[in-house]
Order: structure tokens, then sequence, then C-alpha cells
């Protein structure tokens, strides 16, 4: 057999790929599985982004390739967005590019930036996904510590000690994913200032503003932000639509053009009815949040319940679609935790380690299960 490329040999299968195999295995068994790992919203968008998409159909322009940069009125409504709710003005023709999910946003940044052997700051614990396409692009990961007795905020002073000469790209992602971390707009001050001295391209990805969080952030609120910054968003999360794939960088209009340059090399477009949804969903207004975080609060709370029931100390503080919670005393591993829950109880939680080595002792449920499978969950400890 032709032999796969070097650079597999360097990154694994993505953790909820093989894992939840393992999940679907079991569920093909008969066994009640309840699956609190994953963060795929279970409810539905608007209705008013299913007309529009059904609408859409009958469009003469429906069917052909579309642009690369999206239909204008997406990005107009991309624009829109970042004014309306975070007060953040952008030039929707030269600042912000669609892309088919925010996850796609990093491989295409990656490539645009980043040469054989530049080195980019990954947070400690964070998104996998940071680390491997480093690797898949032939960069060096350099991870910078979180920890909760910091808030799950980065160490300036242990970040000025290292050895920055290489380091082309720092990734950050507030609200945090996995802790729930809000962040703050001192803090994205920080970083973006330190982002300026060290000439480094910092990237926020922030897809949990809207979810249980009555304070959403954007980095490019920071003055000057646009200098050195971009933002990744998305509309997976916020509107329900994580099978839709639907994202968008925003900011440097440089660093844009460049991302463009990888992105029209890659794909042929988003397809047309899916941005028309997408439009809709954009000018919901802010009964569409609040309605969401009625059952989100609902969910958290009992979730919360769930971890207290396994001995767990929740993260209170934290926002955004997962509860954040660390494991008994005297528990040493979170991964042989979590499996002897799955084996025995068939209840799937994320261990904390899958994000980074500051994630042993820590595990991750996400807010995507009805209430009454959360109280079953609770039912069978």
């Amino acid at each position: 057999m032709i032999q796969a490329a070097k650079r597999l040999d360097i990154i694994e299968e993505y953790y909820f790929s093989s894992k939840l195999r393992e999940v679907r295995q079991l569920a093909s068994e008969g066994k009640p599985i309840i699956n609190m790992g994953i963060g795929s919203p279970d409810l539905h968008p608007s209705q008013s982004v299913i007309d529009a998409v059904k609408l859409a159909m009958d469009d003469e322009n429906a069917h052909q390739y579309q642009s690369y940069q999206g239909l204008p009125e997406l990005r107009k409504s991309m624009a829109d967005f970042y004014v309306n709710n975070y007060n953040v003005a952008l030039n929707p023709n030269t600042e912000i590019l669609p892309l088919m999910g925010s996850k796609e946003g990093i491989m295409h940044i990656s490539l645009a930036f980043l040469n054989e052997g530049d080195e980019v700051l990954i947070p400690n614990p964070g998104y996998p996904t940071y680390t491997s396409v480093t690797n898949l692009v032939g960069a060096v990961p350099v991870y910078y510590d979180l920890k909760e007795n910091t808030n799950w905020e980065p160490d300036f002073e242990a970040l000025e000690k290292l050895d920055l000469s290489k380091v082309k790209i720092m990734w950050i992602g507030y609200p945090h994913m996995p802790t729930g971390a809000r962040g703050s707009l001192g803090l994205f001050e920080k970083l973006v200032a330190f982002a300026k001295k060290h000439e480094i391209l910092l990237i926020n990805d922030n897809p949990y503003s809207f979810v249980l969080n009555d304070k959403p952030m954007s980095l490019l609120q920071v003055e000057g932000a646009k200098e050195v910054a971009l933002e990744l968003n998305s509309l997976s999360k916020t509107f329900n639509m994580a099978g839709w794939r639907v994202g968008m960088v925003l900011g440097n209009a440089e660093a844009i053009d460049a991302i463009l340059k990888v992105k029209s090399n890659m794909d042929s477009g988003m397809f047309f009815g899916i941005q028309k949804g997408a439009i809709a969903a954009l000018n919901s207004d802010k009964s569409w949040f609040d309605s969401m975080n009625v059952i989100y609060k609902k969910r958290r709370i009992l979730t919360e319940q769930l971890a207290e029931k396994l001995g767990c100390k929740v993260y209170k503080e934290g926002v955004g679609l997962f509860v954040w919670a660390k494991l008994p005393e005297g528990i040493a591993s979170a991964e042989k935790f979590i499996d002897q829950i799955l084996q025995e109880k068939y209840i799937f939680i994320t261990p904390g380690t899958i994000f980074g080595s500051n994630g042993e002792g820590y595990i991750r449920f996400a807010l995507c299960v009805k209430e009454e499978k959360v109280q079953e969950a609770i039912d069978r400890f």
C-alpha cells in the first residue's frame, strides 16, 4: 500500500471522531447512551432561517457556483451583526470573509501565514485543532498555560520569558473553550499590546459569545486591534446551525486578502441557500438569544447537579455551551473516570485531557442534551 504522508505521523485522529465510534457501538448494542460530550446543538434554527432557505431554492442563481467571498448581502449582514452586538465597525468588502465553518478558518489562516519552523502560541487547555493544524503545516506548537488560579487567563510575565523570536501566530478564545472563562476587555487590551510588541498575529476564536453570556465581547473592540488581530466567529452555536457550516473571519484587511488566496484554491463557494439562511439568522433580534438562554440556563442548573453528584466542583463563573468541573480529590485520570461512567452508566462526558495537560483533573459536559435526559443521567447515580 502507498504510505501516508509523514505529516500524519505527528497528528492523531480527532478525539471525537474515534471516541464517538465507541459510543455508537454501545448504542447499536442497545445501550441507553446519553451523550453529554460533544457541543453539537440539538435545538433547531429559527423558522425564519428555514423559510429563507426554502425560498432560496427557487432563485435562478441558487444552484450555481458561488463567490469565494460570499454574497455581498451576507457580508453586509455580518458587518451589521458586529455593529449591533459588539459595536465594532467593519468594511464588508475588505474586512470580512465568510467561511464554511470557522474550523476551516484555522487551517486557512495557518496556511496563509505559517512557514515550516514558525512557532505558534497555543492555549493549554484549548481547542485541539490549533495543535493539529499547526503540526499539519509544519509549524511548531508552543503552549502557554491557562490555570484556574488565574481564572484561565494568560500569565503575561511567563509569556514574556519565552523566546518569542519565531512566534508568528497566537491563538486565544474567549469565552474560553473548554472552561467557559469569560475574559474581559482589559485582557483583550493586554493581548493586543503583547501582539504589537512582538509582531504576532493574534486570533480570537469567538463562537460562544451569546450562550449564557450577558456581556458579549469581541477582540476587535480594542482600539488598534485590526493592526495585528483577526477574529473567527460562527453561526453553529449561536443559531443552532452547526451542520450548516457557516463561519467568518474578520479584521485586518491585508490578512483577510491573504486568507482569501488560500480559500479560493480550496472550495468553490458556499451554497446559495445556506447563505440566505445565514442572512436571516444574523438579522435575528435579542429575543432569539433570550429564548435560547432560557433553555440553556435550565440545562446548566441540572448539569451542575449531575457534576456535583459525581463529587466534582463546578467552575461556576463559566459561560458558553459547556460546564467545566474539577474531579474529586484522589481521582488520578480524567479519561479513566469518564470511561468507567460510559461503561457502567452509559453516559459520555469529555475528559479535560483532550484539551491539553492542564485539563487533567477536569471533565466537560455539553449543554446539548434535553432536560429530561440530564435528569435521567442524574437518576442513574
